[in-house]
């Protein structure tokens, strides 16, 4: 346990299964790690992010990766994991925790794995362009994503750093309604040529609080959709990729959402933890 700059960072182990740890923030549950074997991912929503970075090119392809957020450095060793000699920058905002993860689960020997603290617009905005085939956003404060971080003028910054073919992948949680995930899906569907989004049943239908992936890419059909639709409905908890008409339909009548409208995503209901 230690004081970070977001608060109490807390690396919690599982009793079953020795090597797997749980990082909680202020007690809310941030990331999930297999020391032993980071291609295992406890998470729902990381194995979402998973299935599309399993499926954007040939397996075992080096990628460049730009991670914003970082939590236990799950995903960035997932990357590592399966596909060796990737290139991957990861922005956190918590110079504490960063050296918190980095001391308790220090990254695997050999990864090209640089991580610094900065916030994500700041940086995103200060990257050169075209760098990397990878953006993922999977940015908390206090359980909610940033409102900096949801408007047109910061997706416009982050698909200026893919490369051609480049995909952009963000994960959102959202309620009853999911007015914040229409809003970002609307917005990204005004920036970029292919939308698809990735999330269990009961939350589409607002039975209950939970996230939402989507993956957005510049030219139309790039995102694959088979692998996609495959690795959700053999999940755990399976989940529906929502595209097309079908998705339109669930954007509905949200607006884009700019810097001066834009929002922080809902705070998850008290008794969701």
């Amino acid at each position: 346990m230690a004081q970070v700059d977001g608060g109490v960072a807390e690396l919690c182990p599982d009793d079953g299964r020795p090597g797997r740890w749980t990082l909680l923030l202020d007690g809310y549950p941030q990331s999930a790690l297999d020391v032993d074997d980071p291609r295992r991912l406890d998470f729902e929503y990381m194995r979402r992010i998973a299935s599309v970075i399993d499926a954007m090119a040939p397996a075992g392809q080096a990628l460049a990766v730009l991670h914003l957020g970082g939590g236990a450095l799950t995903m960035p060793r997932y990357v590592a994991a399966t596909r060796p000699g990737s290139v991957q920058r990861v922005v956190e905002l918590d110079a504490g925790l960063i050296e918190f993860v980095r001391r308790e689960l220090p990254l695997p020997r050999g990864a090209d794995i640089r991580v610094r603290a900065a916030d994500a617009r700041a940086a995103v905005e200060a990257t050169a362009a075209g760098r990397f085939d990878l953006v993922v956003a999977d940015v908390y404060r206090g359980a909610r994503v940033p409102a900096h971080l949801a408007s047109l003028e910061f997706m416009t910054a982050a698909a200026r750093l893919l490369r051609p073919g480049g995909v952009y992948v963000a994960n959102l949680a959202d309620g009853p309604g999911l007015a914040f995930a229409r809003g970002q899906a609307a917005t990204l569907r005004q920036l970029f040529g292919d939308l698809v989004l990735l999330s269990e049943p009961s939350v589409l239908r607002g039975r209950r609080f939970g996230n939402v992936v989507l993956v957005a890419a510049a030219a139309p059909g790039r995102i694959p959709r088979a692998p996609l639709t495959r690795a959700a409905a053999a999940d755990p908890f399976p989940a529906r990729l929502v595209d097309g008409e079908d998705l339109v339909k669930l954007i509905g009548g949200a607006r884009i959402v700019t810097d001066a409208t834009a929002t922080s995503s809902p705070a998850p209901p008290a008794n969701l933890f």
